[in-house]
């Protein structure tokens, strides 16, 4: 990998730091501002990835997963695909039905079988993985929830990590994500996260464009995530309250955090990266109008604003029958990098002239669910010291600044987030009854909601 050791000045960098943007390129002071003007960055020198096909070989690399559903499932199999000497040996989860798919998945598939007595159930399962000495990498893809923590002792146990996107439900696990991403650059770990757009040669190729100037100063952005009604689970009587709201976690707003984080924190991630700075505040608003179970809304809408008055739409939404639109908008003075997963990302100026495009014929994207796994695995063995932890924070923390504009029905700003209180879930993990948990009951705007209220207290 022909990059620097840019992680060394990690907190400096701030939101730029894990993908090499120098600090002259992230500052909003005039002389930084004005140094990047006239230079013009290579690709290296922004810490563009390699983009090779497969991993380089290596010593072996022993992996465990922690979260045996669907996308860890997938994150597993995709690990296995990434180059040579990759392999599974633990697994954790809660419930031994999703354990036995993704085993029967990984053997009949990848003929990776996973002896029995590294497989590990319960709240507690991934501490058990990570005593194991033998683990060189673990890959968290449990419900959001649960990431802070088990991202933190992952990094204190030292090994490798890949994150699934988003990293948080709220600001008290942001919080602990950015200390833990620290502790992990000062130990040399790779951290590669699920925010895979930044996998894409086509998205890196258009963010050197507008970085050297194509499009002029960025003055706005948008960035949309709107799709149909997506998947969802009724409870069942043999459930518990804890196990229905793990297994349908995505529609639960203290495991997921709400589809802003889950979704369209793809598209906010491009915007916070090609911008390159954080909103000072948010105002927004959203709600339910169709969801058929769970407790978050379904649509949201959200102004962020910037200094020197820019600007960024973001809207999600998950209803039948309603237009689509899932992608990202960077306008400049010159013009706007047009921007999606649909293999179209040009530059165009303002004449309606399409002054770049990628070259997708000579060029063509690898699938970058597999391409971040090849990341992962070229930084391990190449010592490319990667960690997209912090990055993945404050995009985060932009789409909950969002959520909690559209939740409160309030401008919030940055500052206010950042110190919030603000925590979602119980405070203890066990199989039974959830109190606070109340079915189709989604925020108000303009009531405080409890967790609201209990991050007042704390806070005074």
């Amino acid at each position: 990998m022909k990059r620097r050791d840019f992680l060394t000045n990690a907190a400096l960098i701030g939101a730029g730091t894990t993908v090499g943007i120098s600090s002259a390129v992230m500052s909003s002071c005039g002389d930084a501002k004005s140094s990047a003007k006239s230079k013009v960055y290579t690709p290296e020198e922004l810490g563009m990835y390699s983009f090779v096909d497969i991993a380089p070989d290596g010593k072996p690399l022993k992996a465990a997963l922690v979260g045996c559903g669907d996308r860890g499932t997938g994150a597993a199999t995709q690990f296995l695909k990434s180059g040579p000497n990759v392999s599974i040996i633990a697994l954790a989860d809660i419930f031994p039905d999703r354990m036995e798919r993704c085993l029967q998945i990984l053997k009949e598939k990848h003929s990776n079988d996973v002896p029995e007595a590294n497989r590990f159930l319960g709240f507690d399962a991934y501490r058990k993985v990570l005593a194991m000495p033998e683990i060189d990498v673990v890959l968290l893809c449990t419900p959001t929830h649960f990431r802070p923590e088990q991202f933190k002792a992952a990094v204190e146990a030292g090994k490798h990590i890949f994150m699934e996107k988003p990293c948080a439900v709220d600001p008290t696990g942001i919080r602990t994500v950015i200390a833990a991403a620290k502790v992990a650059s000062s130990k040399g770990l790779t951290v590669i996260t699920g925010n895979q757009r930044r996998h894409r040669r086509d998205y890196w190729e258009a963010y050197v464009q507008v970085k050297n100037g194509m499009i002029g100063d960025i003055v706005s952005a948008s960035a949309h995530w709107n799709q149909g009604a997506w998947w969802n689970k009724p409870k069942r009587s043999e459930w518990s309250d804890m196990e229905y709201n793990i297994r349908n976690w995505f529609n639960i707003k203290w495991l997921s955090g709400d589809h802003i984080l889950d979704q369209a924190i793809h598209n906010i991630d491009i915007v916070t990266w090609f911008m390159g700075e954080r909103p000072v505040r948010a105002v927004g608003f959203g709600g339910r109008a169709q969801r058929y179970t769970g407790d978050i809304f379904d649509f949201f809408s959200v102004d962020y604003y910037y200094n020197n008055n820019k600007r960024m739409l973001t809207t999600a939404r998950q209803i039948d029958g309603c237009d689509s639109n899932i992608g990202e908008r960077v306008y400049g003075t010159k013009g706007a990098a047009i921007l999606n997963d649909n293999n179209t990302i040009h530059i165009e100026d303002y004449a309606g002239n399409t002054v770049w495009s990628y070259d997708y014929q000579t060029k063509p994207v690898k699938g970058p669910y597999e391409q971040e796994h090849i990341h992962l695995v070229e930084s391990i063995r190449k010592n490319g010291k990667i960690n997209q932890a912090e990055d993945l924070a404050y995009s985060t923390q932009v789409a909950i600044l969002g959520r909690e504009a559209a939740y409160t029905g309030k401008a919030i700003t940055w500052d206010d987030i950042m110190a919030s209180q603000l925590r979602y879930g119980p405070e203890k993990y066990e199989l039974g009854a959830l109190p606070d948990y109340h079915e189709g009951v989604a925020p108000k705007p303009g009531r405080p909601s409890k967790e609201a209220q209990e991050a007042e207290k704390k806070t005074k």
